[in-house]
């Protein structure tokens, strides 16, 4: 616990250290692909150190200058599990951002999918010493949060204070400085299986890089694919990538809920191989040209031409109909959205004040998707690109960049975590046993 507390520490101080020379990376672990961006901050960014807790990342501070994606390897439903094959895609990756940006790097921040994330919501109350809101007040009521026992083999990614109450006052963002006797707060954490985060690091160390921060992929996603009146009023954002689809909750400009379903859009994928008995790279090639899940009556006329080099005539020259092809991928497509269906359900979406849902990711790109999902996850659901940042190639500005540009935002401003304040450590919180579950019906 506590030498979780000191590593996260030690990787946002590295983060500060790495923005005061002005460079660092991002980088986006898929299963489908790796991404890495490099920023190039102007130090503009100190000003905005002081929005308070969860300050929303702005534009200012950062532009883009050097972008590459290469194909992932060794990344199987968002968790690497050949670390050999990653680094060397990881190595790919950043040298050529390293090239475009003219520029070497040192530290990168990185976000993966997957991983069995758990959302908690915990709550803390303590009397403040003084008569205003203190630093150190703050620090003492994130320590009062009564931590479950989430197991000895996961470690928590994040842990943001989404609410303050001081005295009868819910709502706060910041109550520093505010006059008062009781302080309160609601926290969110995410824990994940702990070898996923163990992985990742010794891989991007093995590439001679230095880790200087980690971030879920929902919560990234979200960061840069919803509004802010969405991460306000309260949305949810689905970022359908290649081997995980993740699913994160925004209320009040925070994420209070997190949750990753193990399927994306390399199991459509899949099936189309097996059920056209065609290579992967093929069935990739038609999902992505031809591909869909609503069938209109033109859809059995039209032809489709897999092609193929077996050397078989009969094999490599069959054609199939675009509504074989669509009926092909309705099902799994189907299947992923009931998962996320019952993943919001559990979350107590449905309580929230707005119901709108957002879809990302790579996977989001497939025509008809909007209305199939709108059908099984309710009414307002739209597609989602992540944010305009400054810099950003024309080629990196679509829906599978919505967590590469939320880690360049996350990088820029990250939102205050529980080790941003000086916890005393025999205050550190005890794990208790009490569950806080579905605690945002009662904040909200």
């Amino acid at each position: 616990m506590i030498e979780l507390y000191q590593s996260q520490r030690a990787m946002r101080n590295m983060r500060k250290a790495a923005m005061q020379r002005g460079v660092i990376a991002v980088l986006d672990v898929g299963s489908s692909k790796i991404a890495c961006l490099v920023l190039r901050f102007d130090g503009s960014e100190k000003s905005g150190e002081s929005d308070g807790i969860g300050s929303l990342a702005g534009q200012s501070g950062f532009r883009v200058i050097g972008a590459a994606t290469t194909r992932s390897r060794g990344v199987r439903f968002g968790e690497i599990n050949a670390m050999g094959e990653t680094e060397r895609a990881i190595r790919t990756a950043v040298q050529a951002a390293q090239k475009m940006a003219q520029i070497r790097v040192d530290h990168v921040i990185a976000c993966f999918s997957g991983a069995g994330p758990r959302s908690y919501g915990l709550d803390g109350k303590v009397d403040i010493e003084g008569t205003t809101v203190s630093e150190q007040d703050i620090a003492r009521v994130l320590s009062a949060c009564d931590v479950p026992e989430f197991g000895d083999d996961r470690e928590i990614l994040h842990a943001q204070p989404v609410n303050f109450a001081l005295d009868h006052r819910s709502g706060l963002g910041d109550p520093r400085g505010q006059l008062g006797q009781t302080l309160s707060t609601d926290m969110h954490m995410l824990t994940v299986d702990g070898m996923a985060i163990q992985n990742l690091a010794h891989c991007v160390k093995r590439c001679d890089l230095e880790l200087a921060g980690i971030a879920s992929s929902a919560y990234v996603s979200g960061v840069s694919a919803l509004v802010e009146d969405e991460q306000e009023l309260g949305a949810a954002c689905i970022d359908l990538g290649g081997g995980a689809t993740g699913v994160s909750i925004f209320m009040k400009k925070h994420m209070i809920y997190a949750d990753a379903v193990r399927m994306g859009g390399d199991h459509v994928t899949g099936d189309i191989s097996m059920g056209l008995q065609v290579p992967m790279a093929t069935a990739e090639r038609i999902k992505t040209f031809y591909g869909g899940v609503v069938a209109t009556g033109m859809d059995d006329r039209e032809m489709i031409e897999i092609g193929g080099d077996t050397g078989d005539w009969h094999h490599d020259r069959r054609t199939v109909s675009r509504a074989e092809l669509i009926g092909i991928m309705r099902p799994r497509v189907e299947e992923i959205l009931e998962e996320v269906r019952a993943r919001l359900d559990a979350a107590g979406f449905e309580h929230l004040p707005s119901q709108q849902i957002v879809l990302t990711g790579g996977g989001s790109q497939i025509p008809g998707l909007d209305g199939l999902a709108s059908k099984i996850l309710g009414q307002q659901v739209r597609l989602g690109r992540p944010m305009r940042v400054h810099g950003l190639p024309q080629a990196a500005t679509g829906p599978g960049f919505a967590s590469a540009v939320g880690l360049c935002l996350f990088a820029a401003h990250p939102q205050d975590e529980w080790w941003d304040f000086e916890i005393p450590v025999e205050r550190y919180p005890a794990r208790s046993l009490k569950r806080a579950v579905k605690w945002f019906r009662d904040n909200w």
